[in-house]
């Protein structure tokens, strides 16, 4: 039986390892496709403190070597469930596995809504983006566009407008959803633009990775070509947390309903990083998450005897 599992080998789930192994508590992570998650896609990270620029590759294999260093186990495999037996918890995989602990983490991430284009995946990092605090300066003086209308997108563009010779705002619906005065601020920007009730049926690549997208107008059918030096996307986040529903709460987003404290309903179970409900999803708060997360699941081992 181990002290602690962490499901999730993200920023969140590695740093709320190393903080259990610190603790002198032993720690199992269990990860299902590779571990670094959504900063792996970063190929410069020049925002995390004491750090003036690494790729999040390089963090996610720093972090990796350091738990490792520090006598974590890990597992490859895929969590479907996690049974609450009071003095310990059963976790079982896909794969057939079962683990015990006394406590576990759930540091289950987020996927980013895809456009189901040909050739997407080979471009994430390579001039498809997901966030402009993180990459928007690695295309400042240039053109890019955003894929979206809801809040998330236009909160994109604004950040983006401020640095980016031109920002094209790409929504397949006949209007943007964000709040009205986040249109009214971005809109009165000069250097963005807004092309409705379309969507995207192409990327256009080159030598030096994407250089625009075809569109296609959804009400005549006519295609056009808008060069662009990148693509940043945000049409929304998918959590994967319903199988863990029966021990932490989820809110109407399927997010896990849990303040800063990173508490569940079920003691014993915590919640670490983007999983979570919250207004900023960074590297920073996913890291803090995770040692928020740790430290209350070593409290309650300890409380225990």
């Amino acid at each position: 039986m181990y002290d602690i599992i962490v499901v999730g080998g993200g920023p969140a789930g590695m740093t709320a390892a190393l903080y259990a192994l610190r603790n002198g508590k032993t720690a199992l992570v269990i990860e299902k496709t590779g571990f670094g998650g959504q900063i792996t896609h970063s190929p410069k990270v020049e925002n995390y403190p004491g750090t003036k620029q690494m790729s999040g590759n390089e963090f996610a294999d720093r972090t990796l070597d350091q738990i490792l260093a520090q006598g974590a186990e890990i597992e490859f495999e895929t969590v479907v469930s996690v049974e609450d037996r009071g003095a310990f918890k059963v976790v079982a995989t896909e794969e057939g596995g079962l683990y015990e602990a006394r406590a576990v983490v759930l540091a289950t991430g987020v996927k980013h809504r895809m456009l189901g284009l040909p050739g997407e995946d080979a471009l994430v990092g390579e001039g498809i983006s997901f966030c402009a605090v993180c990459d928007g300066d690695f295309y400042a003086g240039k053109t890019v566009c955003v894929a979206g209308g809801g809040n998330s997108a236009l909160q994109e563009a604004l950040l983006l407008s401020a640095k980016c010779r031109e920002v094209v705002i790409l929504q397949d619906l006949p209007r943007c959803t964000g709040e009205q005065k986040l249109q009214d601020l971005l809109f009165s920007k000069p250097n963005v633009k807004l092309i409705t009730e379309t969507k995207l049926t192409r990327l256009l690549t080159g030598d030096e990775g994407l250089q625009g997208v075809e569109i296609e107008g959804r009400n005549d059918g006519v295609k056009q070509i808008v060069p662009c030096d990148g693509l940043f996307v945000a049409i929304g986040l998918i959590p994967e947390n319903e199988p863990f529903s029966a021990l932490a709460a989820l809110d109407k987003y399927g997010y896990f309903d849990a303040d800063e404290r990173c508490l569940t309903r079920s003691p014993g179970v915590y919640v670490a990083g983007d999983c979570r409900a919250k207004g900023v999803r960074q590297l920073t708060t996913a890291v803090a998450d995770g040692a928020t997360a740790a430290l209350a699941a070593c409290r309650y081992i300890d409380e225990r005897g």
